[in-house]
């Protein structure tokens, strides 16, 4: 059986007993794409890089430690009838490509319409952040912000655009440095209501342009 066969196999048989490798597991992985690579990993420059890395990844991919969901749990019925729109601009995100494991660096600019309920605006931005760090695809990210957020405050809509730049394009492959990636995902109002989704549309507008 191949190295790859084999680690396979064992990552296979880790999953069917509920187990997640362990942090030497991780070590190792990384020790071997290091040597991989052709570099020494015994070497002084080298020797801590597998231990620096698995911390790092542990800061990349904390959303899978947390149900986003969450995050909506604590609302505020006392919104002295306000029923406008709510919106957050540009909230920084830093995710990772789930086809390369290479950043995706944007912005999403998250907007509601409230029924009965509202919620702290920090809450909104770590829904983003809770799915941003995981290995994603731009158009599965901006759907998972906009269809948490509706299924837990319940509003008249939702409105959640991305703009991001990916480095699986600019740095590697096609190298097109300098392009963005537009998604979004509107439910609800903004479906339906033509000039509501001008007004939001119109709104992140002047917030500039690019991922920043």
């Amino acid at each position: 059986m191949t190295y790859a066969a084999n680690a396979a196999a064992m990552a296979q048989d880790r999953k069917s007993r509920g187990h997640r490798p362990s942090r030497a597991d991780a070590e190792a992985a990384v020790r071997v794409l290091l040597e991989w690579s052709g570099d020494d990993p015994d070497r002084e420059g080298l020797v801590d890089t597998p231990a620096r890395v698995v911390r790092a990844y542990e800061e990349f991919f904390e959303g899978y430690n947390t149900d986003p969901a969450e995050q909506l749990a604590r609302t505020f019925e006392e919104t002295s009838d306000y029923d406008d729109l709510v919106l957050l601009r540009d909230v920084r995100l830093e995710s990772h490509c789930e086809h390369h494991v290479v950043p995706i660096i944007g912005k999403a600019h998250v907007a509601y319409l409230p029924a009965r309920r509202i919620v702290g605006i920090s809450k909104l931005a770590r829904v983003v952040e809770l799915y941003a760090k995981r290995l994603q695809t731009q158009e599965t990210l901006t759907s998972q912000i906009a269809d948490t957020i509706q299924s837990v405050l319940q509003p008249r809509g939702v409105a959640v655009v991305v703009e991001a730049a990916h480095m699986c394009m600019t740095t590697r492959g096609i190298r097109k440095p300098g392009v963005s990636m537009m998604t979004r995902r509107l439910l609800g109002a903004f479906q339906t209501d033509l000039e509501l989704r001008r007004d939001f549309l119109s709104s992140i507008s002047m917030s500039g342009a690019g991922p920043g």
